[in-house]
């Protein structure tokens, strides 16, 4: 006998004998067809329905099918994930967020858990002569000749992510925290919510939207521009080409998280989806892109203006600094994104098969700049899986300057990487709009935890250079860090990345000819 005849024949069968028994015996029988009944209805339904071949084949247990579907991240997270081999993010990972965030007890016990004689594993030389940082409050100058307002940059700032796609409370505690911690909090490109103004540093991005400095056609404003930049908590702009986890596509707000404030602030329609597009509408080749900077550099008061990219085609990037050279136009820094960057809501195909890795991405941005005579004169900023010191000591050594990260203060939230960030369900109201579960975040408790994660980071970063003999972050270097490439070969970053084209000349001080002249 097919399962759905079977299940139906069950259900039928106690359905008539709990009729029966309060036929012959007591109405109160009837009571006990509260449950068989409408499961009798719901197996009928599913037997003749023809959308779900589950359900019409197992007509009731076929829902356990959908609902262990649903728990299937906190079940692999709980349960049966080891402490190295959860992604995007290991347990470890997250663990030392947790810990930092909330300042406590951060040592391991009984030595390393991964296998140092892995493929893929990476360690730093430490020195016989350790040295002493006193200071660690690691910051970089934003801000060539051609920038009249140059910022004090963190190495350690939160990275892009929009009111929209996180709640309230989540954006009010992170710039709350970047104000007791004194570091930068980029808006993401869904503009300047009132919950972004808690007293810490702004960098405003604008992305192909243009949220929040638009016209009813979606094009670029610039008199509303003018008016949100040159507020003072604005310390930097950053244009918004594209992306990591979704390189050439725009960003994704989904209706169910376009609540009518946040159409407001973006200047959209309510309820709908909200889909950026995938290019800019004020530029069209990397010459025009060039006087958009400028143009965005003189109405914000000629503060430091930069753009962010996730890195495809490499001969586009040479066109841009070409054309800097050619418009004598610098941006004061640019973000690189890898494509192992995070986000809300991104198409499968673009998050997993489309964009640079960051480590290429970086080697290859810095030795063009320094090629170019560009990299003294624009600060490089990264992105994508930066949560420990060793994290960002990677990048520095690879030509970085200073780091977002985003998954990381989303740790320092309380986010448990349940997956569902795209459909405002977040069971810790990081990424939702829904009051009742963004009501659970404690902004008062959260922001504290925020910079506690912050100021530990740059702690341990510290520790790390004193360990390696690193008295400045010039002397971090990609001679220093070492790869397992295969089961007999060790290599060093600087022969990973920089074989073909030389030793990476100091990221402070290249050699190429001056642009200014």
């Amino acid at each position: 006998m097919p399962f759905r005849k079977l299940i139906l024949s069950i259900i039928l069968i106690i359905n008539l004998i709990i009729i029966s028994f309060g036929i012959i015996f007591t109405p109160q029988w009837f009571w006990l067809l509260i449950v068989p009944f409408p499961l009798l209805l719901l197996a009928l339904y599913n037997s003749f329905q023809t959308t779900h071949a589950i359900l019409r084949n197992y007509p009731v247990v076929g829902y356990f099918r959908y609902f262990l579907e649903g728990i299937r991240p906190e079940l692999r997270q709980y349960f049966w994930e080891s402490d190295t081999d959860g992604r995007p993010f290991n347990r470890r990972q997250r663990s030392i967020v947790y810990q930092r965030a909330k300042n406590e007890r951060e040592t391991v016990a009984f030595g390393m858990q991964s296998d140092p004689n892995a493929i893929g594993n990476e360690w730093v030389a430490h020195s016989v002569f350790p040295c002493h940082i006193e200071n660690h409050d690691l910051r970089t100058k934003v801000g060539n000749s051609q920038c009249k307002q140059p910022y004090n940059l963190s190495v350690f700032n939160i990275s892009a992510m929009s009111y929209g796609a996180l709640s309230r409370t989540a954006i009010t505690a992170l710039n709350k925290g970047a104000a007791l911690q004194n570091f930068a909090h980029n808006t993401g490109e869904g503009g300047i919510s009132n919950y972004h103004i808690n007293g810490g540093d702004l960098i405003w991005q604008i992305g192909t939207g243009y949220f929040g400095c638009r016209n009813e056609l979606g094009y670029f404003d610039v008199d509303l521009f003018a008016e949100k930049a040159n507020r003072p908590y604005v310390k930097m702009i950053e244009l918004k080409l594209s992306q990591g986890a979704k390189p050439g596509h725009g960003g994704i707000l989904p209706a169910a998280k376009n609540t009518p404030e946040v159409a407001a602030i973006r200047h959209v329609v309510p309820g709908t989806d909200v889909m950026s597009p995938p290019a800019h509408s004020s530029f069209t080749n990397a010459e025009e892109m060039m006087y958009f900077i400028q143009k965005l550099r003189e109405n914000s008061g000629f503060k430091p203006v930069g753009f962010k990219l996730c890195v495809g085609d490499k001969q586009e990037f040479i066109d841009i600094c070409q054309a800097m050279h050619k418009t004598q136009i610098v941006p004061d820094f640019i973000s690189v994104d890898g494509s192992e960057g995070g986000t809300g809501a991104a198409p499968l195909e673009f998050t997993d098969n489309i964009g640079m890795p960051l480590y290429d991405a970086l080697t290859f941005v810095t030795t063009t700049l320094i090629n170019f005579g560009l990299k003294k004169h624009i600060k490089v900023i990264v992105s994508s899986r930066i949560v420990t010191g060793f994290d960002l000591l990677k990048a520095i050594a690879l030509g970085a300057d200073a780091c977002y990260s985003a998954r990381g203060m989303m740790f320092a939230l309380g986010c448990i990487q349940a997956l569902k960030c795209n459909e405002d369900v977040c069971p810790v109201g990081v990424a939702t709009q829904r009051p009742h579960l963004y009501k659970g975040l404690d902004v008062e408790d959260k922001y504290v935890r925020v910079a506690q994660f912050h100021r530990n980071t740059l702690r341990a970063t510290v520790e790390i250079m004193e360990a390696c003999g690193f008295k400045t972050l010039d002397d971090v270097s990609a001679d220093k860090f070492f790869r397992k490439v295969d089961n007999q070969t060790t290599l060093s970053f600087q022969d990973i990345y920089f074989k073909s084209t030389g030793k990476l000349v100091n990221s402070r001080s290249d050699f190429a000819p001056e642009i200014f002249e």
